[in-house]
């Protein structure tokens, strides 16, 4: 394979929706959304992707910024993580968002990154990355899931295929504040709740999520409800910068007045091939004080029917603490 080469492609830069969406239509699959740009080069100078057309969004102005509104804040997707991390709405009322972006890289990738592009990401998975003929690539074999397969960053619980996981760290951090995803096409706008917006390999093993080629995600909601609750948010990586999660999650609790919980939305990511709504653990939480007692037993309810890999089986009892954290956090 020839690396360092990429293909030659023609390069548009819009600078309004209507004329973004009229590309994505021309080209289709052949066509390539370019957000920050920080992964897209990789791709093209591995000829992983080859596109025909590139489709630069960094100029339509409409699509960056955050604003609150009545009912909530709006995100618009091109907005940068820095800005993301900096903004006084978002650290005042939705902490937990500002904490997981400020765990996306190093800063100067920050600065670059959109909030849209981070959602919107391909698998890392070594195998498909480098251009193997496997499953998600339109293959016939799971390089991964092999008896000598290297797997140790890959899932435990829904794999149809394929095994790789979500690389998103703001993703479980917005389906625990119950987040909107507005998705526009020259069909009109849809919106998605930020759980049923990421898919996995059951449904389409060739995408993240909903989006086919002419969609375009613009705006995210995230609903005043969850506004001042109770954040948790932990990732663990190897390394303490650049890296992407092993294992995260992102949990947000109402309270009563006298520290019941009320209600909880907790999510992980790093364990499937999209980020996991916890319904049973927060069924099991609701009504509890958070308590040790409580928090073990979430702990282990999170990770029931989990199926570890030859070489990540250590996943489990790292989902299954950072669970337990979570939920503890609340007492």
């Amino acid at each position: 394979m020839q690396k360092d080469m990429m293909q030659s492609f023609e390069l548009y830069q819009p600078d309004n929706l209507d004329a973004a969406l009229s590309l994505t239509d021309r080209y289709g699959k052949d066509g390539w959304l370019l957000s920050g740009g920080n992964d897209s080069l990789d791709w093209f100078k591995d000829r992983v992707k080859r596109p025909t057309a590139v489709i630069d969004l960094g100029g339509i102005t409409s699509l960056r910024g955050i604003s609150e509104i009545d009912d909530g804040i709006l995100i618009g997707a091109q907005t940068t993580l820095t800005e993301i991390v900096d903004n006084p709405i978002i650290l005042e009322r939705y902490g937990l968002l500002a904490k997981a972006a400020a765990h996306v890289a190093t800063p100067q990738i920050r600065n670059m990154s959109s909030i849209g592009g981070n959602l919107i990401q391909d698998t890392r998975c070594w195998y498909y990355r480098a251009g193997l003929d496997c499953y998600r690539a339109g293959g016939t074999k799971c390089y991964a899931d092999t008896p000598e397969g290297m797997n140790r960053e890959h899932c435990l619980f829904n794999a149809d295929r394929c095994v790789a996981v979500s690389p998103s760290d703001t993703a479980p951090a917005l389906i625990a504040v119950d987040a909107k995803m507005v998705v526009e096409s020259n069909g009109g706008s849809t919106v998605h709740d930020a759980e049923d917006f990421f898919i996995g390999p059951a449904i389409d093993i060739t995408r993240m999520t909903v989006m086919k080629s002419q969609d375009l995600l613009t705006r995210i909601h995230i609903p005043a409800r969850w506004a001042d609750a109770d954040f948790y948010y932990e990732k663990i990586r190897d390394r303490g910068s650049w890296d992407f999660q092993l294992v995260s999650v992102a949990a947000a609790f109402r309270k009563s007045d006298v520290g019941i919980i009320d209600e909880a939305r907790i999510s992980v990511n790093g364990v499937a091939p999209f980020p996991v709504r916890l319904d049973a653990v927060e069924r099991l939480v609701q009504g509890t004080s958070g308590d040790e007692s409580t928090a073990s037993a979430a702990g282990e309810l999170a990770i029931k029917g989990a199926r570890p890999l030859r070489h990540n089986d250590y996943k489990v009892a790292m989902m299954r603490n950072l669970v337990r954290r979570a939920v503890r956090s609340v007492s």
